[in-house]
């Protein structure tokens, strides 16, 4: 099992940056990737970044140039520093973590963080 808090979230203005966490704990040996997806109101879960083990990344068109992923040496902890920030950004963030036990992938998750960017 692994636990997943965010943290980080909160209110900016358009044009600003924010800098989310995501702490792993419990079984953190079997985690190869971490990502962070958002949701927003009415709409699905997305992925916007990730970061595997071998240091491969992701970015999703929409934040490519204005989001960065990074890592912490255990990958136990992922940071997201989201600048120039637009409303289209708001949503709830949501870290993830891919977990292999034995031949299978299990997906954990964090309970969200609110990010709300004003115009």
């Amino acid at each position: 099992q692994v636990q997943l808090v965010e943290s980080g979230g909160g209110l900016v203005q358009a044009g600003g940056s924010l800098r989310l966490s995501c702490a792993a704990s419990g079984d953190t040996i079997c985690i190869t990737a971490m990502a962070w997806y958002r949701q927003a109101p009415g709409k699905e879960r997305d992925l916007v970044v990730s970061l595997d083990d071998g240091g491969g990344t992701y970015y999703s068109s929409s934040v490519k140039g204005r989001f960065t992923i990074s890592r912490d040496s255990a990958f136990t902890t992922v940071f997201l520093q989201m600048n120039s920030l637009k409303p289209e950004d708001t949503a709830d963030y949501y870290c993830n973590a891919v977990c292999l036990q034995g031949d299978r992938d299990y997906d954990y998750w964090g309970q969200g963080t609110q990010v709300t960017v004003s115009s």
